[in-house]
């Protein structure tokens, strides 16, 4: 495989606001294991290997089970997901493969139902971070 630009090396400040945002969705009101699922699910629709790995590993430590890992990635046919969990999942779907159709109305309202505003900006925010991180690593082939 043919070397690819390091990022963090090249342009560090660029890595450093995006670890700062990073940073910042930490702290957000979103549960650990809501934001793992975000990221898991994400990274398995742009199939990027290298934050699959990060992200099971992290919602394994987060006490996520392998039933729902192994579910994750057919989440609406599956019991194993709460109504929230799916609203947040549906959502993550919707806006990682966008293609330019944007938000239905009746996904959004479905993440209205469970979620207040301030959650619901810290999830969008939680989608579009993980995956910029994607694109990132697939990109670069980040190891």
């Amino acid at each position: 495989m043919k070397k690819r630009v390091i990022i963090k090396e090249i342009q560090p400040e660029a890595y450093r606001a995006m670890n700062a945002l990073e940073k910042y969705l930490h702290k957000s009101s979103v549960s650990a294991g809501l934001k793992e699922l975000i990221k898991i699910r994400a990274s398995q629709l742009n199939g990027c290997a290298y934050c699959l790995e990060i992200h099971t590993r992290d919602a394994r430590k987060n006490g996520e089970t392998e039933q729902r890992l192994y579910a994750l990635s057919a989440w609406w046919e599956s019991p194993l997901f709460s109504e929230r969990e799916k609203a947040v999942l549906d959502f993550t779907d919707r806006l990682t493969l966008t293609r330019g159709k944007g938000i239905p109305d009746g996904i959004y309202g479905s993440l209205e139902n469970w979620f207040n505003e301030k959650e619901m900006a810290e999830i969008i925010m939680q989608i579009i971070t993980i995956n910029a991180w994607n694109r990132i690593a697939v990109s670069t082939h980040l190891r």
